[in-house]
């Protein structure tokens, strides 16, 4: 029998496969731009529980953590703040686009996933309830009809993590009070993540979620007492 939490998320994945988004790592390249007080720390990442959504190529648990933590470390690992934080990312869902029906039912990949954030000094999180949020593929030449004729799965979990990651230091901004930034930076954020979606608009935004879709997620205890980075 589906559990009460695996329903609707098999639901919005059959949604988001025959819609598209935008890229996300092309800022990479430019001037980082500090997030506050922000210094990455444990970069948690599980997928144990991720469902594979209709339609989709599959890809292991240990293929989504190895994927989504790089990318996550990429983007993260160039703050240089002067606090810890941790970042832990919960895999719900996937859709990796097979080839389909041209035009018609050529479906499009996506990721759902849920973050929680943690500041080592105070001990605990910083956002109670998971924050869920939902990407989808690049909308380019190889993806407009179906980026499961053009790539291959890996390119495409490469591209969803990107998304991700970049998903997440929006959200991230968007809070930026977190991390000792002021609302008008915040305000800020908000306007240049505007100008970003009507320069190139994406099918779906992040949406915040009171509860997850199964359990909380809590930082592996393993992961919280061994090996973590300390603030030069």
């Amino acid at each position: 029998m589906m559990t009460c939490w695996r329903r609707p998320v098999l639901l919005l994945l059959a949604a988001l496969a025959v819609l598209a988004g935008c890229n996300s790592a092309r800022d990479l390249d430019a001037p980082t731009v500090p997030l506050g007080d922000f210094y990455f720390g444990h970069n948690i990442v599980v997928a144990e529980n991720a469902l594979q959504g209709p339609l989709s190529r599959e890809a292991t648990a240990e293929e989504w953590e190895d994927v989504l933590r790089a990318e996550m470390d990429r983007r993260f690992r160039r703050f240089d703040g002067d606090r810890l934080y941790h970042l832990a990312v919960a895999v719900e869902g996937y859709v990796l686009a097979m080839p389909g029906i041209p035009v018609v039912a050529a479906p499009k990949s996506a990721l759902i996933f849920s973050v929680t954030v943690w500041d080592d000094a105070a001990g605990g999180k910083i956002n109670e309830s998971p924050h869920r949020i939902t990407v989808l593929e690049t909308l380019g030449g190889d993806s407009l009809i179906s980026s499961g004729l053009a790539r291959s799965r890996d390119e495409q979990m490469q591209d969803l993590a990107q998304n991700a990651a970049k998903s997440v230091e929006n959200w991230l901004r968007s809070n930026i009070d977190w991390f000792g930034g002021t609302p008008e930076q915040a305000l800020e954020v908000a306007d240049e993540i505007g100008a970003e979606m009507l320069e190139d608009p994406p099918a779906v935004e992040a949406e915040p979620v009171a509860r997850r879709a199964g359990a909380a997620l809590r930082m592996p205890a393993a992961a919280a007492g061994a090996g973590a980075p300390s603030r030069p």
